[in-house]
């Protein structure tokens, strides 16, 4: 799978995958991930990517030229399946579905907006998806972006090494996940649950779906509902 970020400033996106699980993904090449800067697709000689909204208002709209050239500059190397993400509040909620749904494209190239966002005719011309990473409002789409490219490489083979590391998170059930508990038995006068150290793996299996459930009411309330 390769990612392709198209961005302001791609030192946020290159400087945070050169660490942990993202850095060996790549080291081992079983994911790409490529940062291309808008500002050098521009034609105007400031190299100004914004203007103002048509219409009145506060802030700044970057401009059509400049994303759609930088799109264009990569579009022949992708492949049919493919997705282009636009990164915005108004999107489609990130949820553990959608992750796994992206995880079979072959390229993702994601639009990092900034300012007051994109001009619409952008997303009309080459945007397939918009999704949101929660209800508020960054200051731009590169750390939404890092959110999505992380969520979805960890499912791919390969870069987490055991796949029911990731089969029994939260979310991945619709429920919220189980307290852990490692070494030592006993800390700062609180025990580890007895039937964690029973070695019956039924109790266990109970035991955790049990927490699940309850964790989830107490803090997800709505994925209740929907299970």
């Amino acid at each position: 799978m390769k990612f392709t970020v198209l961005t302001l400033f791609p030192e946020m996106i290159e400087q945070s995958v050169t660490h942990s699980i993202m850095k060996r993904a790549i080291e081992n090449k079983i994911i790409e991930v490529e940062a291309l800067n808008i500002r050098e697709f521009t034609i105007n000689k400031h190299k100004k990517v914004d203007d103002y909204p048509y219409g009145g208002g506060c802030g700044m709209v970057m401009q059509v030229e400049p994303i759609y050239n930088c799109y264009k500059s990569v579009e022949k190397k992708l492949s049919k399946n493919k997705k282009v993400i636009y990164m915005s509040p108004k999107g489609k909620p990130l949820t553990q579905k959608i992750v796994e749904e992206l995880g079979y494209v072959d390229d993702i190239v994601i639009l990092c907006g900034h300012y007051e966002g994109v001009d619409q005719r952008i997303i009309d011309e080459i945007i397939t998806d918009e999704i949101s990473i929660g209800d508020y409002v960054l200051t731009g789409g590169e750390l939404p972006a890092l959110v999505l490219m992380d969520s979805v490489a960890r499912l791919i083979d390969g870069v987490i090494s055991k796949e029911e590391s990731h089969q029994k998170e939260s979310f991945s059930n619709g429920l919220l996940e189980y307290p852990q508990y490692s070494r030592p038995k006993e800390i700062l006068g609180r025990e580890v649950p007895a039937v964690l150290l029973s070695g019956n793996h039924k109790k266990i299996e109970v035991w955790r779906h049990e927490q699940s459930l309850k964790i989830t009411k107490k803090n997800r309330p709505d994925l209740i509902k929907k299970k």
